[in-house]
């Protein structure tokens, strides 16, 4: 299949699939208990009078699919409406709070395919002891909760060691990058645990290969085995990995930030939740389906690159 044509299927599929959400994030925001004009009326005489005026300028009276086809109209704009809560523009507030969780999740994710690499390379191609101690410390980071990681890190390395904040994001570059410190190796190490372990089944499947025999028998180094046959042909399998890795600390995010109290979206989404600020949750949750769905179209565009073997849209149905 052209890449061209597959990518634009991609697109048009990532189109349907998005408004869709749209749709159920949307209504799912008035099935929950309670509603905008209780919260924005607590404190204050819940009056028949200011019911309808709240009602009135927030267009709670409109028929649904009116108010579903006005914020979906907004939100294809780039109008994501004004927090409950802050009484600011919802955009401006996930503008501030974005480049944060971003960069969390990109240290986190460095953290995870750097260490999750090379402990699955490790116990595939040295085995033994080294394989056994791999698999059980991989075990207990994939038994472990990005929640309860988060816990013990703080506990250990900000209250007794007092080696890194324990909360904040810091001011500054280098500043945010010690704060995020230990949120991200909380975030990374339930995944840490997965990467290694479905690098080592790649690995050790490669390794018993007839080509990587025939390779060896003909006096190739050992090293060259290893990097140019038995690894690229685990990659496939890894990146296949690597977008549901990305995908779970999108998700993941939201109990950490909550956590060391950093102040992304992932925090701001907890907090929009619990005090019913139903613009902002559903900005952020439309925009996590949107950025969920553009890391898998990232992988299915970028196996066949890595994997010749594998063919645009093999992922999908096999799937």
């Amino acid at each position: 299949m052209n890449l061209l044509r597959f990518a634009v299927r991609r697109v048009a599929e990532m189109a349907a699939t998005l408004l869709a959400a749209s749709f159920v994030v949307f209504g799912a925001m008035y099935l929950a208990p309670g509603s905008p004009a209780s919260f924005l009326l607590t404190g204050r005489s819940a009056s028949p009078e200011a019911v309808a005026a709240i009602n009135a300028q927030y267009h709670l009276n409109d028929p649904f699919a009116v108010r579903y086809l006005r914020w979906l109209g907004d939100m294809v704009q780039g109008d994501f409406g004004r927090s409950l809560t802050y009484r600011t523009d919802v955009s401006r507030l996930i503008a501030d709070r974005l480049p944060t969780t971003l960069l969390l999740i990109a240290m986190a994710l460095t953290v995870v395919v750097g260490v999750g690499l090379f402990l699955g390379r490790i116990a595939a191609v040295r085995g033994g002891a080294t394989d056994t101690t791999v698999l059980i410390s991989t075990a207990v980071a994939v038994g472990t909760p990005s929640f309860v990681a988060a816990v013990l890190l703080q506990g250990l390395f900000s209250v007794k060691l007092g080696w890194f904040p324990s909360s904040g994001a810091g001011d500054g570059f280098l500043d945010t990058l010690w704060h995020l410190t230990l949120p991200a190796v909380a975030l990374a190490l339930y995944l840490i645990g997965m990467l290694a372990r479905v690098t080592r089944s790649a690995m050790v499947e490669a390794l018993g290969a007839e080509h990587v025999t025939v390779a060896r028998s003909r006096g190739v180094p050992e090293r060259h085995v290893i990097r140019r046959h038995v690894l690229r042909n685990a990659l496939g399998t890894v990146l296949t990995t690597g977008g549901l890795i990305v995908s779970t600390l999108l998700v993941c995010t939201i109990l950490v930030e909550t956590a060391f109290s950093i102040g992304g979206i992932g925090q701001l989404l907890e907090l929009a939740t619990s005090t019913k600020d139903f613009p902002t949750v559903q900005a952020i949750s439309l925009i996590i389906v949107a950025l969920f769905m553009t890391v898998n179209l990232i992988v299915d565009l970028l196996l066949p690159v890595v994997d010749p073997r594998i063919t645009l849209g093999a992922r999908g149905a096999s799937a």
